[in-house]
Formats: C-alpha cells, sequence, structure tokens
C-alpha cells in the first residue's frame, strides 16, 4: 500500500506541519510517562489537574478539525458553541476513566493530523473563524495547535522543559506574544530582547520598556510559564521584571 501524503505544498504550511506534528509526538511522549494515577495530580496551571490538560489538548485537537473540514467543505463548523460550553466540555472530559482521557487525546490527533492530510492544497487559503471571532486562513491552525501541544507539555509538570523546544519554536513563540499584543491595541510600551539572540521586537514603535533575557526566558515569562511572584531570569533595567501583559 502507497502512503498517503499532505496535498499542500507551500514550504512554510509543510515546515508548520512538521513542528505541529514534533510537538505531538513530544506531548503524547510526556502523558505516557505519566502513570493513571498521576492524571488526577495538579498541573502547572492554576485549578487544573493533568487530567483537565490532556482532555483539553484532545479536545482542542477536534475543535480544530472542525475548523479543517470547515475549510474543505464550505459548511461553517465553530470550534465551539460557546465558550461556556467549551469550559464544560473540558470540565466532563476531564473526570472520565484515565484510559478514555488517553483514548481521546490520541484519537483526536490522529484525527486532526489525517484531515491536514488531506486538506486540498488550495484549500488552505479558506478562511474560518477562531474561537475569539478573528477570521484567519486555515492554515492557521497548524500554528494553533503547535502552541498547545508543546506549552501544555510542560503544563504536566512531569519533565517537560521550554529548554526542549526547537530554537525556531522558541522564535516563533516570541514573534505570536509580540503579535498578539500588538493586536489588542494596547499602545504597550515594551520591546523584548532575547540575550541569545541578535534583534529585538518591540510592541509599538516607540517601546521605551525593554525586557531582556534569554529566549526562553522571555517566552516562559510572556506566556505565563513562570513561578508566581518570579519573573523568571527577565529583567527590566536592573530590577526583575514586572507580570508580563495577558496573552491567550
Amino acid at each position: 500500500m502507497v502512503a498517503r501524503a499532505d496535498k499542500v505544498t507551500d514550504p512554510g504550511i509543510v515546515a508548520g506541519l512538521l513542528l505541529a506534528r514534533r510537538g505531538q509526538a513530544y506531548f503524547s511522549r510526556k502523558v505516557t510517562e505519566l502513570r493513571d494515577d498521576q492524571l488526577a495530580e495538579p498541573s502547572l496551571l492554576p485549578g487544573w489537574t493533568r487530567a483537565h490538560v490532556v482532555a483539553h489538548v484532545g479536545l482542542n485537537a477536534r475543535a480544530l478539525t472542525r475548523l479543517t473540514q470547515w475549510a474543505a467543505t464550505g459548511v461553517e463548523t465553530p470550534m465551539y458553541a460557546s465558550a461556556e460550553e467549551r469550559d464544560r466540555e473540558i470540565e466532563l472530559a476531564a473526570t472520565l476513566p484515565v484510559r478514555a482521557i488517553r483514548t481521546l487525546s490520541d484519537h483526536a490527533a490522529v484525527h486532526l493530523t489525517v484531515e491536514w492530510r488531506d486538506l486540498k492544497a488550495e484549500a488552505w487559503r479558506h478562511e474560518v473563524r477562531t474561537a475569539q471571532g478573528r477570521l484567519v486562513p486555515v492554515s492557521e491552525t497548524v500554528w494553533m495547535r503547535t502552541r498547545e501541544v508543546w506549552l501544555h507539555a510542560v503544563d504536566l509538570d512531569n519533565g517537560g522543559r521550554l529548554d526542549d523546544f526547537p530554537p525556531e519554536l522558541v522564535d516563533a513563540l516570541l514573534l505570536d506574544l509580540v503579535t498578539v499584543w500588538r493586536r489588542r491595541g494596547a499602545g504597550l510600551d515594551l520591546a523584548l530582547t532575547p540575550t541569545d539572540r541578535d534583534w529585538t521586537i518591540a510592541v509599538s514603535d516607540d517601546a521605551r520598556t525593554v525586557a531582556t533575557g534569554t529566549a526562553v526566558q522571555l517566552v516562559a515569562w510572556g506566556a505565563g510559564r513562570v513561578r508566581a511572584g518570579s519573573s523568571g531570569g527577565v529583567r527590566v533595567g536592573h530590577r526583575p521584571a514586572p507580570p508580563a501583559p495577558p496573552w491567550l
């Protein structure tokens, strides 16, 4: 039998799919390393157990599959009926038997990658609507999934580290932080200067507040993955940085 391959040929999307699938493999490995009883233990996300994280990542794959099917068929299929329904679905899924939670996560991930694989090259430009109401090309779902699987692998709190992330992912996350902050139009006076890169990225053109740290430290700080009350090594001038602006 001949293996079926992705129909997309755009090199940027092809590279993005590879990074998303690497992230899925990383997340799945961290889940597999957990004993069943450990899923009931707290994750790094306030109020969520590890079961919540695994269930959420599985349900996120289902939601992105709906957007991919929308692009393929032209039939509008929203990610979620509502934000409240999304939250209820996660809470319910987190109470399922552990075997069912693991199955949800695995099967939903496979379904999403199959839908991506079979999406025609021209359909990747079709617009869909995110849960926040933004109209984006369906190719955006690849990055949306990439963020989910890599960061939530760390949130499981069983050895996943941002230091494990590929450099191109770290750079993309820094760009995403600034892009989201800009989109909110708050005129945020902030620039990020990673000390292990040779560039600076600013939220506003006249930003005077410069946060410095390694690229990984800046991502952890900006994404809210630092210990409460800590800047994670990020500094503004000679002082530890204050809490980062909200991101997602």
